[in-house]
């Protein structure tokens, strides 16, 4: 785990005992901190016995306390924590704020942080897979992979490479980043802001953090990301998805579409912030392989591709899967299955890929409002259930076509979690005869 002496003597408060707050506590105790944890749930309390006090800080007087440490998922628009530390004048801050206050202490290190509404994951994973083939000690954290703080500090010259959520840039105010990257901003997690203007300035807190003679690297493809380029110009570094070419992404089998363009044109230049020959980058382009749930390769059964996009919670990162399977031969190959809860009561932005659809697969809490928008459109059935819009899917695909599991949806109508989705795509696929 990620031990400082920044810790020592100093006072927590941890609030929630999931992963991330497990990590937590265990390192500033390791630390020499004095550490108060609660979570609602027995179990988790008492698996931190000896590591901390357990009492609920909005039960307690917090004056004095150094921070109260939240992890991302609370909502700080709506939680009394935050008027209860502001009241005691104690920040609320996340784990990525600890790591960024541990810094000095470790090891030399750079640090690459990777922000935007769609597609971090991925280019998180892209980043770090082009470092670690370049033969640099590497970890990815953040909203990815293992909790930062509970993992061993990496050798001199090692990069942490952190997928960030607007939710963790909240409750983060030191991180220097080496290189901050910012994908694309869309509308999303509106019910924790005080509308879309204020989600973006949350994006944007990235890039202020940052030294003068840090790089930021940002996609130039909608206007708040380009709105916020135009205050970083002397450290801008600025691509496009139009940088790659074709033939190029034709050899990345994992990095196929309009959006992966965007993700690998992104990786290359923060692998060039980082002194890696753009050969060497390119090269480990290759050998790539997607996330689980985020246009991940299942299976091709007769032909017919099955592709689990569980990850698209939303239209706007649904429409990038939409564009990466286009007509062949003038007739249209994909069979998309979508809904779940939705996030908007409309698919504009899948709209322009339409005419790639064969036909659609409606699921879900939004499926009978997604039927209505496409049946105009396309052949629609309602599938209501994710394991018969595969069975059918798979009944009429002929070879060549695409079965899409890319919901533009939240999954909590039906699952735990868009993984659980995505792991009920597999299995269904894999009953297929």
């Amino acid at each position: 785990m990620i031990v400082s002496p920044a810790f020592a003597g100093k006072r927590y408060a941890v609030l929630g005992l999931a992963r991330s707050g497990l990590a937590t506590v265990e390192a500033l105790a390791a630390s020499g901190a004095h550490v108060v944890a609660w979570d609602n749930r027995e179990e988790a309390r008492l698996s931190v016995v000896g590591k901390a006090e357990i009492a609920d800080p909005l039960t307690m007087d917090l004056t004095g306390f150094d921070g109260v440490v939240v992890s991302p998922g609370v909502p700080l628009n709506r939680h009394p924590i935050t008027g209860k530390a502001r009241e005691a004048e104690v920040p609320v801050i996340g784990d990525i704020e600890l790591f960024a206050l541990a810094r000095p202490s470790l090891p030399p290190h750079h640090i690459v942080a990777i922000t935007g509404t769609n597609g971090k994951s991925t280019s998180t994973a892209l980043i770090h897979h082009i470092i670690g083939a370049a033969g640099i000690p590497t970890m990815m954290g953040g909203n990815i992979g293992l909790p930062i703080l509970g993992q061993d500090p990496l050798p001199k010259g090692g990069v942490y490479v952190l997928e960030l959520s607007s939710y963790q840039i909240d409750l983060t105010y030191s991180l220097d980043a080496d290189v901050a990257v910012l994908l694309n901003i869309t509308p999303d997690h509106l019910d924790r802001y005080d509308g879309f203007d204020a989600y973006c300035a949350s994006k944007e807190r990235l890039f202020s953090m940052q030294s003068p003679q840090h790089v930021a690297v940002i996609a130039m493809e909608d206007d708040p990301s380009r709105l916020i380029a135009a205050g970083v110009q002397s450290r801008l570094v600025p691509v496009n998805s139009g940088m790659i070419a074709a033939a190029d992404q034709a050899q990345w089998p994992a990095l196929q579409g309009p959006h992966n363009a965007q993700n690998a044109a992104v990786a290359l230049a923060v692998a060039h912030a980082l002194g890696i020959n753009d050969a060497d980058a390119r090269s480990a382009l290759k050998t790539y392989s997607s996330l689980p749930h985020r246009m991940e390769r299942i299976a091709e059964k007769n032909g017919v591709l099955y592709v689990n996009d569980s990850k698209a919670t939303n239209p706007a990162s649904t429409a990038p899967a939409l564009a990466a399977y286009p007509p062949v031969d003038g007739r249209a190959r994909i069979h998309w299955i979508l809904g779940g809860l939705a996030k908007s009561d409309d698919l504009d932005e899948c709209a322009p890929y339409f005419a790639n659809v064969a036909s659609a697969y409606t699921i879900g809490e939004a499926g009978p409002l997604f039927a209505d928008i496409l049946r105009p459109v396309m052949p629609v059935d309602d599938s209501e259930l994710l394991i018969t819009a595969v069975r059918r899917a798979a009944r009429v695909a002929r070879s060549g076509d695409v079965v899409l599991l890319s919901p533009a949806c939240a999954s909590f109508d039906q699952f735990r979690d868009f993984e659980a989705r995505g792991d009920a795509f597999r299995a269904a696929v894999e009953a297929i005869d």
